[in-house]
């Protein structure tokens, strides 16, 4: 079968391997594929794996084979929750496989789904109704982390949150912050990329410099209630600290490695703020995420700028890091 390995950093080829054994597993045809951050870590060495490597952990296909009598059977269209945990580990006890101390992830510590044929557990495949075009389901993986992030907030009807970057990520949690009743103000640089999260529930946008003075008109002053960071940057932390009210929250969603400059310690203490570090999601969130956009709750295909073939996963790569996408599907 065709799959797209990195064979060393920055280096794609278009292999040619053996189709999977179902082995007591259920076995898959990807249909459509997303490119992600951890893709693009993988893919330029940032994240080291063994090479080769068979990219990618997010997916909708069609199940080939399955065991008798599991909850999918062949020809049903199904996500794959692209984690897997060992059982039996203390967060595992606790309830909280996705962060074991045993993960691992499809594309990175497994090979992924940048394939034409993938298998998985039977515990890790959801179905996914008809309803959800081939479009919106692209995004239904990372819908899923968005919703098993906003679990950690407690917004009601009335508050107003900011969010800043609005990416793939920052357009779904918008979205999904208005869904919940809350006023929300999107920021971001990018023009294009306001003008979308205006069109689907943002109740007003600002460039950076323009946050300040746009929430205190929005909230007398008195700032967001929750702020949501879904860059990735020390100084983007820094500036949801420095905006959200006192005794607000800050939704940490981006990736933070690192950074130089130092935080606003002081407006942590002064405003007793409280800040979440969601990690993944749980099968759990990717059946809300389903049903959401099954009942035409979210609008998932604008997010999408780019639909390319398995065959052009080079092209596909190149695509994340311009200024002209947001989201970037692959079909197989």
């Amino acid at each position: 079968m065709k799959a797209v390995q990195v064979t060393a950093p920055s280096t794609l080829e278009i292999a040619n391997i053996p189709v999977p054994d179902a082995n007591g597993q259920v076995l898959i045809k990807p249909n459509t594929v997303g490119v992600c951050g951890t893709d693009v870590k993988v893919f330029t060495g940032a994240i080291p794996v063994p090479y080769p490597r068979v990219l990618g952990h997010e997916m909708i296909g069609t199940v080939i084979e399955a065991p008798a009598g599991a909850s999918v059977q062949p020809g049903d269209r199904v996500l794959v929750d692209p984690a897997s945990s060992c059982g039996w580990c203390d967060l595992c006890r606790k309830g909280r496989p996705h962060l074991c101390r045993n993960a691992g992830l499809m594309g990175r510590e497994i090979d992924g789904v940048f394939a034409e044929y993938v298998r998985a557990p039977v515990s890790a495949v959801l179905p996914v109704p008809a309803s959800i075009s081939a479009t919106a389901s692209g995004l239904l993986q990372v819908l899923g982390t968005c919703i098993h992030a906003q679990k950690s907030v407690n917004v009601f009807p009335g508050q107003v949150a900011a969010v800043i970057g609005l990416g793939v990520a920052g357009q779904i949690m918008v979205q999904l912050l208005a869904e919940r009743g809350v006023t929300v103000v999107g920021i971001t640089r990018s023009e294009w990329k306001r003008d979308l999260a205006a069109q689907h529930g943002a109740t007003a946008t600002a460039a950076p410099d323009q946050a300040v003075s746009v929430l205190a008109e929005l909230t007398d002053g008195r700032g967001p209630d929750l702020v949501v960071e879904a860059v990735g940057y020390e100084k983007t932390l820094a500036q949801a600290i420095d905006l959200v009210g006192i005794g607000g929250e800050v939704l940490v969603f981006g990736t933070l490695t690192g950074g130089n400059e130092g935080l606003p310690y002081y407006q942590l203490y002064f405003k007793e703020l409280t800040l979440y570090n969601p990690r993944a999601a749980l099968p759990g969130d990717y059946a809300v995420g389903i049903d959401l956009a099954a009942a035409g709750r979210l609008v998932l295909e604008p997010i999408v700028t780019h639909e390319l073939a398995l065959d052009d996963a080079a092209k596909a790569f190149e695509l994340v890091h311009d200024a002209s996408s947001l989201k970037v599907l692959m079909h197989v």
